[in-house]
């Protein structure tokens, strides 16, 4: 399942963003050094919609607002299933591997930083997540996402396999 199929418009939806990192970087010149700053934000409205995006300009401020404009332009779907995901699932992405379990309500986002931002902007209340590898923002919020798109409701398994609810759970 690719995640152009679950493109979403952004027409009326109330996005909250969310910033995850901010880096400073430095260019030097023979007339001294250059700063520009690049920031990777988060958006989503709690109810299973969510996109991320990369704004990069010499104001964080300004690059903050691109990031926010970058996200909205590759919102995503994600089933969510009682406030928490239908199924483990690990993905990886660069040198990042992230690894989601479902929890029991009342376990909160137990998640590292950038994948806690992803996750409360797509409106999981209950989940278990580690993150493997390389802890990197950039990398990390991009595996969660690659995760997140893998995962698949017991609808779609059922139309994808042509049979009933039933037989999905009980073979």
């Amino acid at each position: 399942m690719t995640g152009d199929i679950r493109k979403v418009k952004t027409s009326d939806l109330e996005l909250k963003d969310r910033l995850v990192a901010i880096n400073r970087v430095t260019k030097v010149t023979k007339g001294g050094r250059t700063f520009s700053f690049s920031a990777i934000v988060v958006v989503g409205n709690e109810d299973g919609i969510v996109g991320w995006g990369l704004g990069k300009a010499s104001e964080v401020t300004t690059a903050i607002s691109k990031g926010v404009d970058a996200a909205k332009k590759n919102l995503v779907k994600v089933p969510i299933y009682k406030g928490t995901i239908p199924h483990e699932q690990e993905a990886k992405f660069g040198g990042a591997v992230v690894f989601l379990k479902p929890a029991t309500s009342g376990t909160g986002v137990k998640a590292g930083g950038a994948m806690r931002s992803v996750l409360e902007s797509v409106g999981v209340h209950n989940i278990l997540a580690k993150s493997k590898g390389s802890s990197n923002p950039h990398n990390l919020v991009k595996a969660t996402m690659n995760a997140l798109l893998e995962l698949r409701d017991a609808h779609t398994v059922a139309d994808h396999r042509g049979v009933t609810l039933d037989k999905v759970f009980n073979g």
